[in-house]
């Protein structure tokens, strides 16, 4: 391209020393490889995938495939899983980045390279355009105290609304830890306004995760079931960490005996006992806001999951 965005090197519109990508790749992992998250599927398959695989048909009533989609809800919960599998559902490229690959210390700089993301994104469509912690980079701009801040968030909502170039087949998908702290511009029409509520998993989904966590290692006398209902609340990541410091624990006996113990279900049952779920300090926060500022109903699906809600 010879329009200041950078050279083509293998296929990458940027240059070497200008900006990178972690990810550009064709997922391999669609719904099937991922968890429980049923109603999260069936949520995406419904805002999202439909459009994007019967385009004929939306487009025949006005619309068109592509927007942007605001997964939120509680950390190590799976966010980033189910956004790679939803490019795999469909076959599209999945492209990733992170905040410090857009920030500039240079005037301008930060604008530059968010659109030079969005082109890369164009380019490669269909394609998943993955915004982790958007709300770093789409905060509140009356909590802003520089103007630079603002600017950033101006050129990111020119490139959501299309105003610079077409984004049809560029499914732009943004995940949150705090939804609230997003300026409210973004969840207008046309840009983040489809939510999605991505909830610690259940108990099926947790005794899932824990006989994938299983496999390959030295685990004796486990039951997932079991285990899994001890594990309430636990997100994804919390139940690594029981598993984690299980392993430790009994790989430090293994080292002073000089042979292999296995992991046993009883020291992952003890160690549960004595991690937090980190989730629970989440829904402390999401829960004032889901109650005194929920005017949109936004967060509806957590006061539900909170039993403070009919469904």
């Amino acid at each position: 391209r010879g329009d200041g965005c950078g050279s083509v090197r293998d296929g990458n519109p940027f240059g070497d020393d200008d900006i990178g990508l972690e990810f550009l790749e064709r997922p391999k992992i669609d719904f099937s490889n991922v968890g429980g998250m049923e109603q999260v599927k069936k949520n995406i398959e419904m805002k999202i995938l439909h459009p994007l695989q019967n385009r004929e048909l939306f487009e025949l009533y006005g619309k068109k495939a592509g927007g942007g989609v605001l997964l939120y809800g509680p950390p190590g919960c799976g966010k980033t899983l189910i956004s790679r599998a939803t490019a795999g559902q469909i076959d599209a490229n999945f492209i990733t980045d992170g905040l410090h690959q857009i920030l500039d210390m240079w005037i301008g700089g930060s604008e530059q390279k968010l659109h030079q993301i969005f082109e890369f994104a164009r380019q490669q469509a269909p394609a998943v355009l993955f915004f982790d912690e958007v709300d770093a980079l789409a905060a509140d701009r009356k909590d802003m105290r520089t103007s630079a801040g603002r600017t950033v968030i101006n050129q990111f909502l020119a490139e959501l609304d299309g105003n610079i170039d077409e984004n049809d087949g560029v499914l732009v998908l943004g995940a949150t830890n705090a939804p609230w702290h997003l300026d409210s511009a973004f969840l207008r029409p046309g840009r983040f306004d489809r939510l999605i509520f991505v909830p610690p998993p259940d108990l099926a989904a947790r005794a899932e995760i824990i006989r994938i966590m299983a496999e390959g290692k030295p685990v004796a006398d486990l039951d997932a079931g079991g285990l899994a209902k001890k594990l309430k609340d636990f997100s994804g990541a919390d139940i690594s960490a029981v598993f984690d410091q299980a392993i430790e624990a009994t790989l430090e006996k293994a080292m002073a005996s000089g042979k292999p113990i296995p992991v046993s279900g009883k020291l992952l049952s003890k160690i549960g006992n004595t991690v937090k779920p980190s989730t629970r300090r989440w829904f402390e926060s999401a829960k004032n806001y889901a109650l005194y500022a929920n005017q949109s109903g936004f967060y509806d699906e957590v006061l539900e999951h909170l039993g403070l809600k009919k469904p």
